[in-house]
């Protein structure tokens, strides 16, 4: 019988999505004699929805909603526990992706549309709405969104939850994550002046609290305005993927995304499946576009060893030979 393996990959954010990933690692593996067991994932970011989907299974609804430019996209949200149960992700309406990297504008861009999917998820009947926050192209701390579900009436008694990948406060949402959005100094300032003003405003204040300032401050807007309950999303995720178990049966676990650093394990997906595989007595090793981790640094936090991969050919050479370098049980 052949060792089995996890091969459980994130996206690379702007390259390749996580089932694309898993595909190529799993091909390398199998040909260096392994099973490969594949579980692509995410942490509340881009692509939550989708594999939600598959785990839970469930439906895609079409919808049209404002991109952070207030230009109308077709997006969707998901629809899972036999309708009870909305999945929205902020990526489909409001991600980065949504706008090229010369018209990134990190004053302008608004939730709205993510407001809108929200709407348009509650009009449905659900009863929870689960929002993943994660590659949002926004820092306008929900405002958009709020506008735009007071706007259309509000969600009703519908719960709301959210997905959420970091666990940055409100107030620090400009300054580690304007730059990646568009904004230089001066405007990092002025995002926190507003943000600040903001928080003054709500129902509750945000500032201080874990895990508000996801998506720009979107989470932190949604526990506000609607007492949103705020869940790590790598946890959730796994979960719903059945990890721990896959991990029991596994005798080599592989993590992977665009770029690791010390954020990855901070919340991040590749830092809860290092704790999940050391639970399990797993050894790990983690494939990424580029590390900026010394080999100390990752063996420190948890990995057997960093392959690092740009291309689909590379990620599938780290995968044949990560399987031929592995001790097999």
């Amino acid at each position: 019988m052949r060792p089995r393996a996890l091969v459980a990959p994130d996206s690379f954010k702007g390259t390749f999505d996580a089932p694309t990933v898993a595909r190529a690692l799993a091909g390398g593996l199998e040909q260096a004699g392994w099973e490969a067991d594949r579980c692509p994932v995410a942490d509340g970011g881009e692509g939550t929805m989708a594999l939600l989907v598959d785990a839970l299974g469930g439906t895609l609804v079409a919808a049209r909603a404002a991109d952070p430019l207030g230009r109308l996209v077709e997006c969707h949200f998901a629809l899972v526990d036999d309708g009870a149960t909305a999945i929205v992700e902020i990526a489909q309406a409001s991600g980065l992706a949504r706008v090229a990297p010369a018209e990134r504008d990190a004053w302008s861009a608004s939730t709205r549309g993510t407001g809108e999917l929200i709407l348009a998820a509650a009009a449905t009947g659900a009863r929870k709405i689960v929002v993943a926050v994660g590659g949002s192209a926004t820092t306008d701390g929900g405002a958009g969104a709020i506008a735009a579900i007071g706007d259309g009436g509000g969600i009703g008694d519908a719960r709301v939850e959210v997905l959420c990948d970091v666990d940055v406060p409100f107030e620090r949402a400009a300054r580690i994550f304007g730059p990646q959005k568009g904004a230089d100094e001066a405007t990092v300032s002025r995002l926190e002046e507003r943000l600040d003003a903001l928080a003054r405003r709500f129902p509750k204040d945000p500032r201080g609290i874990r895990a508000t300032g996801c998506a720009g401050g979107l989470s932190g807007g949604l526990w506000s305005a609607f007492d949103a309950e705020l869940r790590p999303g790598a946890p959730a995720v796994l979960a719903a993927l059945g990890v721990d178990e896959r991990m029991r049966g596994a005798q080599l676990a592989i993590a992977g995304e665009g770029c690791l650093d010390e954020q990855s394990f901070g919340g991040k997906i590749v830092g809860e499946l290092v704790r999940r595989a050391q639970a399990a007595g797993v050894p790990i090793h983690a494939v990424v576009g580029t590390s900026r981790l010394s080999d100390e640094a990752a063996a420190a936090a948890g990995l057997a060893r960093v392959w690092t991969a740009s291309t689909l050919d590379e990620i599938a050479a780290a995968g044949r030979a990560l399987g031929a370098a592995a001790v097999r049980p």
